[in-house]
């Protein structure tokens, strides 16, 4: 698990840099809007949320899984070239908005997360700034998840100051857990900030095979749970992960019902 993780987080630098390079995002100028809707409730009553990461850089893949017939939940980059479009096409289509908000790995240059990113050598007022800052960059904006991160996750002080500011800005967390000693849900519940944690990657491996394989992955986990999450992402997978959804969603809408990720949020006091 632990491998397949840091395969996971070298995949998403790579995805990032690659995007930089001019004439690699592959983004369209403008999306076209569709009719976002659930199936109706299976037999089963099982829910699936999806979030698709990595929104923001003219990623490849963005149109086609903004296009989805299903709810989605689009996870948008700070301070990068498209943020405010690909956060108002996801809006304009219907689908959920939340900052994909860059922290520091355990592994990996700091170029790699992109501009604004929280790091742990940042005092307590610079976290507090940037992440402030990086709410006010992605229009619509409903809740937070994080990039990368394996490092910032861990540390209680960090992931304080960042979800205190959630807090004041009436924003939930989503855990990517890119760190499985993650204290975010701890610190969530102390603080009263709703928070929801990442079950599955869909594309940790850049093939519509492997895709495929992940989304079999959802139906086993809901042969024991009502609830999944699994995250995908726009970029170097984002095809793949775009064509295998599509494919996919005739036969799973028979198994599970998709909704957003907010859906899932748990009360809090």
């Amino acid at each position: 698990m632990k491998k397949k993780r840091h395969r996971m987080k070298w995949a998403l630098a790579a995805s990032l840099l690659l995007a930089l390079l001019p004439g690699w995002g592959g983004g369209m100028p403008g999306a076209t809007t569709v009719a976002v809707k659930a199936a109706d409730d299976p037999a089963t009553g099982k829910q699936v949320a999806i979030v698709i990461d990595d929104f923001g850089n003219n990623m490849g893949g963005t149109e086609l899984i903004l296009g989805l017939p299903i709810p989605l939940t689009a996870a948008v980059m700070p301070f990068m070239p498209t943020t405010e479009r690909d956060a108002e096409m996801a809006h304009k289509a219907g689908h959920d908005v939340i900052v994909h908000m860059p922290m520091e790995p355990l592994r990996g240059k700091r170029s790699w997360l992109g501009p604004g990113a929280v790091m742990t050598d940042q005092t307590d007022e610079q976290i507090r700034d940037t992440v402030g800052k990086a709410i006010d960059s992605v229009p619509h904006a409903i809740g937070m998840n994080n990039h990368m991160g394996s490092k910032a996750t861990s540390d209680p002080r960090v992931m304080r100051i960042v979800l205190e500011v959630c807090k004041e800005r009436g924003l939930f967390f989503f855990d990517s857990r890119t760190n499985y000693r993650s204290v975010i849900g701890q610190i969530g519940a102390e603080l009263g900030v709703p928070v929801v944690e990442n079950h599955i990657f869909l594309d940790d491996i850049a093939s519509q095979a492997h895709v495929k394989k992940q989304l079999r992955k959802i139906v086993a986990h809901l042969s024991g749970e009502e609830r999944c999450v699994a995250i995908g992402h726009v970029g170097i997978t984002g095809k793949n992960t775009g064509e295998a959804l599509r494919d996919s969603i005739p036969e799973l809408q028979k198994q599970f019902t998709f909704v957003k990720l907010a859906t899932f949020l748990p009360n809090v006091q």
